[in-house]
Order: structure tokens, then C-alpha cells, then sequence
């Protein structure tokens, strides 16, 4: 087992919120660190130690635009590997007033309703255009259901793994662990720096080089990695801030009536027979939270 992660030391999280008014105009905070002091940008910040992903959400927003929030939905999960990953959420106004110049600080100089398009604006970064394509598309038309992080203890960071195989026949198989109770498979993050800096997906890359046969009908090539959900508790055992994601890979490359067979006695392929339980699966294959690396 991997040694467990610290907020601060070994892992950065980080949250971003994107909120809109009735008007449709998108919440902006005017920077007030030197290095891009004047510029605007998303609320967003660190979170902090001992600090949950929905609390640290309402306390930067309430930092830096001087509003109250409530999260509606995580839109995207970006990272660089466990030692940085941010948190993008779509969240609604439910009180407190708009931080103006008045009140500046060292969080931000004020916030402001902005409805027009921000690239007119003197951004902090244009990372946060896509975040705004994401959230205006939510509200418009929901990709998948609303998700936010689970209050259960996690010490390492680690994925929980949906690997679904379909046949031509469009039967259905998921991988399972088979020690104790059968469940999907959970891999770990490492903490040495090189695993650090590496993507989230590598780990489960090394499950699939490791477990899964390389010949046809198996192609172990990297696919799409998609959120379906996180668990995180701060102060996790021995005051560890673990994650686990539970996250979807697509498998591109799978022919075949059957899935292969795994090299690892621990692992097994279970064919889903319940006609519920396999329209669930597959609807949510397809309704997944963006991972961007």
C-alpha cells in the first residue's frame, strides 16, 4: 500500500467555481497578488489543511467576490499528476454582497458580474475559457449528473476502475477484483517525485500493462479516463487527504465475443445479466465528468 498523501507536503489541490446570475452573467474577481495584480479571473485558490473540497469552494468564493455559495456539480477534473489538481465547480449565488474596491484585500482588489465576453477583459490566464464553455453548456443541457465529492475517508490518492468490455453482441463484461468481497479494481498513486509528476492515468496504464494480456483482442493503449464520482474526508487516517476518484476508461481496441483473460489470478471479468444494471452501466459510460491532463 502506497504511503498516505498530505495536502501541503506530497499533493495540491486546488478549487475553481464558476457561478452565474439570473441575468446569465458569470462571477469575476480582480486579482490582488503582485505577480497579476489587476487582472481577472474565477474565484479560485488552495485548499487548505484539514479543509474539505466544498468547504474550501465556499470559502474562496466568499473570500474573494464576497458571496455565499453552494456547489451544484463538479464540471472538470484537471491535473498535472498528484501534486497538483484542481477542482472546477458550476455553483450558485445564495447570498453575501459583491466585494467592491473599498474592500480590497489581500484575496482580491473586488468582483463584478461580468456578462460580456471575458477575453475582452485583462485575464489572469485564458485557462479558464474552457471551464466557462463547460459551464454554460451544463446549464444549458446536463453531460452527466450532478457530482460532487463524498465525505469517506481516503488515505492515498487513488482510482477506483470502471473498465466495461462490450462484445458485438453487445453483451457486457466489467472488471473485478476477486480478493474478499468482488470489487472494481482500486489502484494507487505513488508518492516518490517522479510519480508525482506524472498523470493520474499512469497507474492505471501500469494495471493494464501489467494485468491484461497484450496480444489481440486487447489493446492496452492509453483511453479516455472519465469521472464518475470522488470520495475525500480531510483529516483522513493519520491526518492524511487522500482521494479516490472513481473514474471510467474507455477500452479502444476490444474485439471480439469475449473480454481476454487477465494474466492476474486477483482479477476477473464479470458479465453484467441484469438488463438494469447494464442500461446503468452504459448510460453512464457516456455521462462522465471531463478528466483534462
Amino acid at each position: 500500500p502506497p504511503a498516505p498523501v498530505s495536502l501541503g507536503r506530497t499533493v495540491c489541490y486546488v478549487v475553481l467555481a464558476v457561478l452565474f446570475n439570473e441575468e446569465g452573467a458569470v462571477l469575476l474577481v480582480q486579482e490582488a497578488k503582485p505577480e497579476c495584480r489587476g487582472r481577472w479571473y474565477l474565484p479560485a485558490g488552495r485548499m487548505e489543511p484539514g479543509e474539505g473540497v466544498v468547504e474550501a469552494l465556499r470559502r474562496e468564493v466568499k473570500e474573494e467576490s464576497g458571496l455565499e455559495c453552494e456547489p451544484v456539480t463538479l464540471l472538470a477534473l484537471e491535473e498535472r499528476g498528484p501534486a497538483w489538481i484542481r477542482f472546477a465547480f458550476l455553483a450558485c449565488p445564495t447570498g453575501g454582497t459583491l466585494k467592491t474596491l473599498e474592500e480590497a484585500d489581500a484575496e482580491s482588489l473586488q468582483a463584478r458580474w461580468w456578462s460580456g465576453d471575458p477575453r475582452a477583459l485583462p485575464l489572469r490566464s485564458p485557462d479558464i475559457l474552457p471551464v466557462l464553455d463547460l459551464a454554460a453548456r451544463y446549464c444549458r443541457s446536463p453531460p452527466h449528473p450532478p457530482t460532487l465529492p463524498r465525505q469517506l475517508p481516503c488515505a492515498p490518492l487513488c482510482l477506483r476502475l470502471l473498465l466495461p468490455f462490450t462484445s458485438a453482441a453487445g453483451d457486457l463484461w466489467v472488471l473485478l477484483g476477486t480478493a474478499g468481497t468482488p470489487h472494481l479494481p482500486v489502484v494507487a498513486c505513488g508518492t516518490s517525485p517522479p510519480e508525482l509528476r506524472a498523470g493520474l492515468c499512469q497507474p492505471v496504464l501500469r494495471l493494464l500493462r501489467d494485468c491484461l494480456p497484450r496480444d489481440p483482442p486487447w489493446d492496452p493503449r492509453p483511453g479516455v479516463l472519465g469521472l464518475l464520482g470522488l470520495q475525500h474526508r480531510p483529516g483522513g487516517p493519520g491526518g492524511s487527504d487522500g482521494v479516490c476518484f472513481n473514474v471510467v476508461l474507455s477500452a479502444p481496441g476490444t474485439r471480439g465475443d469475449v473480454p481476454p483473460a487477465p494474466c492476474d489470478p486477483a482479477l476477473r471479468w464479470w458479465r453484467v445479466e441484469d438488463e438494469g444494471l447494464r442500461g446503468r452501466i452504459l448510460q453512464r459510460v457516456r455521462a462522465t465528468v471531463p478528466i483534462r491532463g
